[in-house]
């Protein structure tokens, strides 16, 4: 019988550290080809390249199967995947790990989990990976315990069909455990800070910070990372509300 298939991608680039983590730590589950964008592309969501050419570029020589570089999105990295590099349909798509968090309302924005919710619409079970840290020497070993317990389980197929999972690490602790979860209603302040350039022309650059809207809320995925535990989020890609589709008909 051949291996699972595994197909890896990340929206940090495929030179970050988390993505050759998670595919060291997952290639002895079965074959294994990352396919990660050239340069860091967080923030793209669910965006592709529709506007300009892609190129594929196999780096040879990697250790942990096959890697392949694409100069888009990590959506642009699954779809090329699917119908270019990869020698079959994979049985797993993992997405990070990501450097910094995708936790509450983070998934809207995140690259990471743009993919995974790519993998999950081709009807292919998709875990998202995240650390809580941005730093590029951050410490993943704790995760990874609960990387190997939760991909295992993927693979033998315990999700339900068109669901996937955005999986969190609290970093810099001891995890003290897994909890599965909802994401907590949160918000960003988004904050732009003003600087200038050398020819004295302003420019600015995205700061703030994640907001709890509920932080007493306990079965959140905010409260248990807080509590120092990893978060597992089930997630699906259709976004309609259907428990108003049946007043919005009456008022409508």
């Amino acid at each position: 019988m051949e291996k699972p298939l595994i197909l890896i991608t990340n929206d940090d680039g495929v030179a970050a550290p988390g993505i050759h983590f998670l595919a060291q730590w997952v290639r002895e589950m079965g074959e294994v080809y990352v396919v990660a964008p050239t340069s860091a592309r967080s923030g793209m969501s669910s965006a592709m390249t529709v506007n300009s050419p892609l190129r594929i570029v196999e780096r040879e020589g990697y250790e942990f199967g096959r890697l392949f570089a694409v100069d888009g999105t990590p959506v642009d990295c699954v779809k090329l995947a699917l119908h270019t590099i990869l020698p079959r349909r994979p049985d797993i798509l993992l997405s990070g790990i990501n450097h910094g968090s995708n936790a509450g309302n983070s998934v809207i924005y995140s690259g990471t989990m743009g993919a995974v919710f790519e993998g999950a619409m081709a009807g292919i079970p998709s875990v998202g990976y995240s650390l809580l840290s941005h730093s590029m020497n951050a410490d993943f070993n704790e995760c990874r315990r609960y990387i190997e317990r939760i991909t295992k389980a993927v693979i033998n197929k315990c999700l339900p069909a068109d669901v996937a999972l955005n999986v969190n690490f609290p970093a810099k602790v001891k995890i003290v455990g897994m909890k599965v979860c909802r994401a907590a209603r949160s918000h960003w302040t988004e904050e732009y800070q003003q600087f200038t350039d050398p020819h004295g022309k302003p420019f600015y650059w995205l700061t703030g910070e994640q907001i709890n809207e509920e932080p007493d809320a306990t079965d959140t995925d905010l409260y248990w990372l807080g509590k120092n535990y990893a978060s597992v989020v089930p997630v699906v890609a259709d976004q309609t509300a259907t428990n108003a589709i049946a007043s919005l008909a009456q008022l409508l």
